[in-house]
């Protein structure tokens, strides 16, 4: 194979592999349970932050 043919096959190999991916992660909501699981270590770290209340 060339050079150039060799690129293209990584290039497509490449974005076939991140599609699939990123099709996975939306297809089974991923990114919102991972972000349910963050969300009381969140809320504890804002929760202790001093707020200024003064209008």
């Amino acid at each position: 194979m060339s050079k150039p043919m060799k690129l293209l096959c990584w290039i497509l190999l490449f974005c076939t592999g991140f599609f699939v991916i990123t099709f996975t992660v939306y297809f089974f909501n991923l990114d919102m349970k991972l972000t349910a699981m963050i969300e009381p270590f969140l809320l504890k770290h804002y929760d202790r932050i001093e707020r200024d209340r003064h209008l």
